[in-house]
């Protein structure tokens, strides 16, 4: 019974978000405070035509502010799953499966450790590269002081 609740939340949840991001609902919004905006000589600027859209625009504000993060959550705990089975069946080391569960410090201590890597993987690389370079300019030269092409020779 709690679990067809819950359920029925999410789809509205999500049926609401998807609605309130279509091109349509803006339009159909602006078109509601450009109605809005067109009454106040009608209702003299008073105090009541100014409550009315913004009594109403809170009360949207409101709720879609926990339909929007109920969206919200259910993406994101869908993108973890999808990463950390991404991370048990590749080379990638499991133990950040679940790290969305450390505290904010362990998170940055995390994040520093892997810069850190990378930083030196960059730096390897760049090594690499440059031993490269000069390993091939030591062969055009080598050639060239020998007279061959391409490594055939006359």
């Amino acid at each position: 019974m709690v679990t067809t609740r819950i359920r029925t939340f999410s789809d509205f949840a999500a049926a609401v978000a998807r609605a309130a991001g279509r091109p349509g609902t803006f339009a159909a919004s602006l078109v509601l405070i450009v109605v809005w905006a067109l009454t106040g000589p009608l209702f003299h600027y008073s105090d009541t035509w100014q409550l009315i859209i913004n009594t109403g625009t809170t009360i949207v504000t409101f709720l879609m502010v926990f339909l929007i993060q109920n969206t919200q959550n259910r993406d994101g705990a869908a993108i973890q799953a999808k990463l950390d089975e991404l991370i048990r069946a590749s080379a990638a080391q499991n133990a950040y499966i679940g790290i969305e569960h450390l505290t904010e410090e362990e998170l940055d201590g995390l994040r520093a450790r892997c810069e850190a890597r990378a930083k030196d993987v960059r730096l390897s690389e760049a090594a690499d590269a440059a031993e490269e370079a000069a390993n091939a300019k030591a062969e055009a030269a080598a050639r060239a002081a020998t007279g061959s092409r391409g490594g055939l020779r006359r």
